[in-house]
């Protein structure tokens, strides 16, 4: 469940609270400075945790360190919808059952609530993507009171990590653990503002870590959860899950209930995974995602059993994908990663929360256990197209503009095409090409105006400045002859 506006579905729901349009602001990128205190950060709380005050009954003092570094966010989205003026219901019986009634345009403002953290000094913080998401209004109120117009950086919803700003100087800010650290059975403190509630402080323990609850249903979505029972509530999305001395280790983000209340299930975004998300919002505009390019499930009884695995833990390579990092490194189906840069991984949610904070063109040590044998293999992590170059965001907005997903076309596709080069269409979603075309997934685009097409990269730099007509070139593996998709930009 996401906290705020709360709908129940089946015996138990996760319930999401959606309130921004998204403003890019060009600044440096300081994030990097936080994370290298982290390791340093995490031996001081542990120190601090067997020898002090923390941990022997009351936080006090890391109540008073963490509250004024929590904010409170209030949004305003404006919903319109057509509805039949009343009355005029009696005039179909005159004109007959396919008349069309008259339509009459309504505005319905919603509000909702959430949290923040205050990160930098100079006015921003951190928050969920669900809380400002569609937002014509944000409003940022501080512990002192002080309230603020919040602008969006910008918002990733594969982590529901969002950074906004607000006009403001000399901030206090919150510190951050090394989530990597944390361990389960340590306290944790969850400050928010649940049920608009300011400044709410309330304390219980790591109940899990690397939790996936298939509550975000991006097509890259990364779940690796810490999961705790403190108690969590709508208005808590967006604030701050901390150690017993007030350093930050995650971001409350999703509560398991059947009521939409607190019934002892909270989850939050580990605070490297947060760290990678801001630092790329703020410099880039969009989040910089390295891919390893390979089909996986977590290892369990029945993968061990039906394919005679020589070990019980892990994360089991399903497919290869043609021309990814993993094929190009030397990884084969039926490898199972055990570790990646020597951390162990024993889930999906465990992997994808290491790649995760890594871009396009990072390398990688991946052991893999091959047949009882184990192997380590270097990978250079590819963006989502299967380059290793960064994303802009001029590149995600077209593509999430014509409403495809695009990847470097496999030579054995090109081979049955009889084309040196082209780029695959993976997925179609709501967008131009849904809308205008019968363009199918599978689809190689090979020309764009008579422009021959060779690198995904290549399709989206040519898109980006594209304005009128566009008339794109191609085929499909399995059908004969070429196909052409006319539209307008």
């Amino acid at each position: 469940m996401y906290f705020g506006a709360a709908f129940l579905g089946g015996v138990c729901a996760f319930l999401l609270f959606k309130a921004g349009q998204s403003t890019n602001v060009n600044i440096s990128d300081s994030a990097a400075v936080q994370m290298e205190n982290c390791n340093a950060r995490s031996t001081a709380y542990y120190d601090a945790a067997q020898a002090g005050r923390g941990m022997q009954g009351d936080f006090v003092e890391a109540s008073a360190k963490v509250m004024p570094t929590v904010v409170h966010i209030a949004t305003k989205t404006t919903v319109r919808s057509s509805a039949v003026p009343p009355g005029m219901e009696m005039w179909q019986e005159f004109f007959g059952p396919n008349w069309q009634f008259p339509q009459q345009e309504r505005s319905n403002v919603r509000q909702g609530t959430g949290s923040g953290v205050i990160v930098q000094p100079n006015g921003y913080i951190v928050t969920n993507n669900h809380v400002i998401t569609g937002a014509d209004e944000i409003t940022v109120t501080l512990h002192d009171q002080r309230s603020f117009t919040a602008k969006v950086v910008g918002a990733d919803p594969n982590t529901d990590i969002a950074l906004i700003k607000i006009d403001a100087d000399s901030l206090p800010i919150i510190t951050f653990a090394n989530s990597d650290d944390v361990q389960v059975g340590e306290w944790v403190l969850a400050v928010g503002n649940p049920f608009n509630l300011n400044s709410t402080v309330t304390a219980g323990i790591v109940s899990a870590k690397g939790r996936n609850i298939n509550i975000l249903q991006q097509k890259y979505a990364i779940e690796a959860f810490i999961q705790t029972d403190a108690a969590i509530n709508p208005g808590n999305s967006g604030g701050a899950l901390t150690n017993a001395v007030g350093d930050l280790i995650g971001i409350n983000t999703a509560i398991a209930s059947p009521t939409g209340a607190y019934s002892g299930y909270g989850f939050a975004v580990p605070s490297n995974i947060v760290l990678k998300i801001m630092s790329d919002l703020k410099q880039y505009g969009v989040v910089q995602r390295g891919f390893l390019g390979v089909s996986i499930r977590t290892v369990d009884a029945e993968l061990v059993k039906n394919n005679s695995l020589k070990v019980r833990q892990g994360v089991f390579v399903e497919e290869v994908l043609p021309s990814g990092a993993a094929e190009k490194a030397g990884l084969k189906k039926e490898d199972v990663i055990v570790k990646v840069d020597n951390v162990a991984v024993a889930s999906v949610a465990d992997l994808q929360g290491i790649i995760g904070r890594h871009a396009p063109g990072d390398k990688v040590n991946v052991t893999v256990n091959r047949k009882g044998t184990e192997k380590v293999f270097t990978l250079t992590l590819t963006n989502a197209s299967g380059g290793e170059t960064v994303t802009t965001k001029a590149t995600v907005d077209v593509l999430a503009n014509l409403g495809i997903s695009i990847q470097n076309a496999p030579e054995k596709t090109l081979k049955a095409i009889g084309k040196p080069s082209g780029v695959e269409v993976t997925a179609i979603q709501e967008g131009i090409i849904q809308k205008h075309t019968t363009m199918r997934s599978g689809f190689i685009i090979t020309k764009v105006d008579n422009t021959v097409i060779k690198t995904a990269d290549q399709f989206t730099d040519l898109m980006k400045d594209k304005t009128g007509g566009v008339m794109i070139e191609g085929m499909y593996p399995n059908l004969p002859g070429v196909f052409y998709y006319a539209f307008g930009m």
